[in-house]
């Protein structure tokens, strides 16, 4: 007997994802196909945000069409505040084994070169900075923000020592500079890396940066090239649609409202059957985790954050007077200020979530507890109805319920009465106008039986 397999929401998930992927590769492809330029161009590949496997991925290609098209050379704007350490020595790959001539380029002024962007830096043929810019590495801690104990960090500060050393050689610039950024987590202004040979032209732009570079001579792949990028035309190549947004997803910003948004759905979902708030719930959760993977994820933030649910849940059965939303408010607060510890090597990002985004999504958080907790209340205090046909002589709706006539009772009609439209009659057979207010006194079967109130009967009168 033939079994039928279970629907996957996961599995659809990743189908999605996977087709995205291949569409956008395609068009990725058709485009650079399309858009050939002939050579004496420089290549501009924005690098901006924690640097992930996205950021990996994308600056290998744009590296590689840069070579097909044989490019003057090709420009990595950079500002990031680190990121993976598997991403980082991918793209570092990518830039010792460049077969065209290749710059970073720390800007614009404001931005920074930190942690991974320092080892992405310095192994460039040329090494940039903006004013207002700044160059440096983090010590490896452990995840609870405390320095790792020797006998633990000997390992990885080892390694990463080789690799920033051997960095540094392989493009010529001063070692002891380059281990200090690991060793002592310093960090340096654009002068004072430029003062000790760490980077080569300090420059406001990139047309600055090309201009000032034209005519060095800098060795690719085993040969001296002398660059020509004075007055070159510039290409700016960015992320793909779909790439952009895997590599927005590692934001810890964007993330962190994903994991809230995610919990809402599910939280609506377990309130409110209705499939679409759980699968959007689920998603926007998957797509939080997937964000994650590519930060220092502290697992105390998550859990406070899942309290504050939890507290929000209670509030909803308890009666406890707001104390369970107060406490879950401070929760959550709490949690989103602990989402992400200090980096655990000398690659990781130093991030937050922003002082901004906490109060709005706390905020709202608070508005929609106390806009459920009123809509419960309500329900609470309106009568009970009994649905259905009763007991001989049980009424349907509670004797002396007031509602109002909604289709004129001639002597049948409709009613609205505790809160839903009822099929109902006028007792004695008197006709009773729309809007009139009425009052049940009995029913007949699934029939209710009502008669005006005193007040409508007076206002009749009156009238």
């Amino acid at each position: 007997m033939a079994t039928r397999r279970r629907f996957s929401p996961l599995a659809l998930v990743r189908f999605i994802l996977l087709l995205l992927g291949s569409l956008s590769l395609l068009a990725s492809t058709v485009v650079a196909q399309d858009e050939e330029v002939a050579g004496g161009h420089v290549i501009v590949l924005p690098a901006s945000g924690v640097v992930d496997q996205i950021m990996a991925e994308y600056l290998r290609a744009g590296i590689e069409r840069a070579e097909s098209e044989d490019a003057a050379a090709v420009v990595i704007e950079l500002d990031t505040p680190g990121g993976s350490l598997e991403s980082t020595r991918e793209i570092v790959q990518s830039e010792l084994s460049a077969e065209v001539p290749l710059m970073v380029w720390v800007g614009p002024a404001g931005a920074r070169a930190a942690s991974a962007g320092t080892f992405l830096t310095l192994a460039a043929h040329v090494a940039s900075m903006a004013p207002a810019t700044n160059i440096g590495a983090a010590t490896p801690v452990s995840s609870d923000g405390q320095d790792i104990p020797e006998d633990l960090a000997s390992k990885v500060m080892n390694d990463t020592i080789a690799t920033i050393t051997s960095i540094a050689e392989e493009r010529g610039r001063p070692v002891d500079w380059a281990v200090s950024t690991v060793t002592d987590a310093l960090s340096f202004t654009v002068d004072e890396a430029l003062a000790a040979g760490a980077i080569d032209i300090k420059a406001e732009s990139i047309e600055d940066l090309l201009a000032q570079a034209d005519g060095m001579t800098v060795n690719v792949a085993g040969k001296a090239v002398t660059l020509e990028t004075a007055g070159a035309e510039v290409e700016r190549l960015g992320m793909n649609p779909f790439q952009s947004f895997l590599h927005l997803l590692s934001d810890p910003n964007i993330a962190f409202i994903l994991f809230t948004l995610g919990f809402y759905g599910i939280f609506f979902e377990l309130q409110n059957p209705n499939y679409v708030t759980g699968i959007l719930g689920a998603f926007a959760l998957i797509l939080a985790f997937l964000g994650f993977g590519s930060l220092p994820l502290n697992i105390a933030g998550l859990l406070l954050i899942g309290l504050a649910v939890i507290l929000f849940v209670l509030e909803l059965t308890v009666t406890s007077g707001g104390l369970l939303t107060i406490g879950g408010l401070v929760a959550f607060a709490l949690g989103a200020s602990a989402l992400y510890t200090e980096p655990g090597d000398p690659v990781a990002p130093a991030v937050s979530v922003s002082t901004e985004v906490i109060v709005i999504m706390t905020a709202l958080t608070g508005a929609v507890a106390v806009g459920l907790l009123v809509v419960i209340r309500r329900q609470r205090r309106q009568p009970r109805v009994t649905i259905g046909v009763g007991h001989i002589g049980e009424s349907l709706v509670p004797v002396g319920t007031e509602g109002e006539v909604r289709g004129t009772l001639t002597p049948t009609g409709t009613v609205y009465v505790a809160g839903e439209e009822w099929t109902a009659r006028s007792s004695g057979a008197a006709v009773l106008e729309r809007g009139t207010t009425v009052r049940v006194s009995g029913n007949d079967g699934m029939v209710l039986v009502v008669e005006p109130t005193p007040t409508s009967e007076s206002t009749e009168g009156t009238a």
